[in-house]
């Protein structure tokens, strides 16, 4: 084949099928189960949690979700495996939620093309279906993953929430992310909650100074002070964006440079000289919401499994049977 026909081959399944990287590609499933439309089948569902079953915070599960299992062996959803020593029994994982709504999913596109569609693909699309229900803009999904075969416990590393923005640079550089898409991805706090006991030493004894973390602002200080009192019987939750918690927008940015930042590490990406002045390009850009839609893509690109290397699960919860007997001798 001559360079310019293969060029010309190249381009037609990139315009037929949409934009490529790697194995993973805008459209994958184009085509392929009958008339169904396996993305809309996913945003149904979705919508039918977050409207019916009223999961309004549906978006920050599964943001969690989606960050948690690619950190962890990459986007192959071995966070979704069940087992006395899976991804789901480590503490990093205690609190992650949307498991039964990923296994709903699954069930409605089981019933119209069997094993077809991967769980690590689907925890990409309704991860993207939750933004834009919580006030985000669309954004398209790149499909094509396979699931992987192994989830352990042990194998969870995750950057702490007390990380300094140095290293989280260097952990985010691991997966190929720029600390420019690393300080989009921490944008996703602008949904969700953390526990008071994650952050009781920024409230009350700082570094073991006795104070508070003398970045707090006094607003935010005397917000924190009423839900995490400096004893008490009950965990509670804080909201990681305390003006707009249920909202996919960009005050989270505005807030830690007001010094509302809840966790340390989105604090501290509003002051190092590291990240400063991205955040400050973040308030005032108009296009937050594509960008941030882009820096998710490149966290669904993250040591994905394509052909040969995994499975499609038909069942997100367990490895299927054929394969765990192969995997398990090889």
């Amino acid at each position: 084949m001559s360079k310019a026909l293969a060029l010309v081959v190249v381009l037609f399944f990139v315009g037929f099928f949409g934009e490529c990287y790697g194995e993973l590609r805008v459209g994958f499933y184009k085509g392929k189960c009958g008339i169904t439309d396996v993305e809309v089948v996913v945003k149904k569902v979705v919508e039918t949690w977050h409207f019916t079953k009223r999961e309004k915070d549906i978006a920050a599960a599964l943001l969690r979700m989606q960050f948690h299992d690619c950190f962890v062996n990459g986007c192959d959803a071995s966070i979704l495996l069940d087992g006395n020593n899976s991804e789901k029994k480590a503490g990093p994982n205690s609190s992650v939620r949307g498991y039964e709504l990923i296994d709903a999913i699954k069930e409605a596109l089981e019933a119209r093309c069997k094993g077809l569609v991967s769980c690590a693909d689907i925890i990409s699309m309704a991860t993207r279906d939750a933004v834009v229900l919580s006030g985000g803009k669309w954004y398209n999904v790149e499909t094509g993953r396979k699931d992987g075969k192994v989830s352990l416990a042990s194998n969870v590393d995750l950057p702490s929430p007390s990380i300094s923005v140095s290293d989280s640079i260097k952990v985010f550089g691991k997966k190929n992310i720029s600390p420019i898409d690393m300080v989009y991805l921490l944008g996703g706090h602008t949904v969700g909650n953390t526990r008071c006991s994650l952050i009781q030493d920024r409230i009350y004894n700082f570094n073991n100074t006795g104070v508070r973390d003398p970045t707090m602002s006094n607003w935010l200080f005397s917000e924190l002070i009423k839900k995490c009192p400096r004893v008490s019987s009950f965990d509670n939750n804080v909201p990681l964006d305390m003006k707009t918690p249920s909202f996919v927008d960009n005050s989270f940015f505005q807030e830690i440079q007001k010094g509302n930042g809840v966790l340390k590490i989105d604090q501290q990406v509003a002051l190092d000289g590291l990240t400063k002045k991205i955040v400050g390009d973040i308030v005032k850009d108009p296009n937050f919401f594509t960008k941030f839609g882009e820096a998710m893509v490149k966290l669904g690109r993250v040591e994905v499994l394509i052909d040969g290397q995994g499975e499609v699960r038909t069942s997100c919860r367990v490895v299927n049977k054929k394969s765990f007997f192969f995997g398990f001798f090889n």
